[in-house]
């Protein structure tokens, strides 16, 4: 037998956990799948089609805003319309645009609440 791995499920650091959850459901179509507590959640998973991440409360005394955020690639399918789709909700600066680059792909960045940053892409 051979170990496959089949998913991955990157755990986000957040101050404020109903905040993201705010941002990640409202603003991104994201769903809850879980949460530790439902009146003050301090862990919780959301999902969206086939993407699944986890939210991760941080006390202020640990956050560091000098290191390095997470970075999340998300492949998707029509990565214009989904930009359309958060361009309607405001969701980043109006400057965010879907661009072609030298690795073949189309794509669209930005962060989220609390500086992880998020890069949805097709291969073109």
């Amino acid at each position: 037998m051979t170990p496959t791995l089949h998913q991955i499920h990157p755990v986000l650091p957040v101050q404020n956990v109903l905040a993201a959850l705010f941002f990640y459901t409202q603003k991104l179509g994201f769903d809850i799948v879980f949460a530790d507590d439902s009146k003050d959640p301090k862990y919780v998973g959301i999902k969206r089609d086939h993407i699944e991440i986890h939210l991760k409360w941080k006390d202020v005394k640990e956050w560091d805003y000098t290191i390095d955020r997470p970075r999340l690639r998300i492949v998707t399918q029509h990565v214009d319309i989904l930009h359309q789709e958060y361009n309607f909700k405001n969701v980043f600066p109006k400057e965010t645009k879907v661009i072609k680059t030298e690795w073949g792909t189309k794509e669209f960045s930005f962060y989220d609440l609390y500086k992880n940053g998020l890069t949805f892409y097709q291969n073109s």
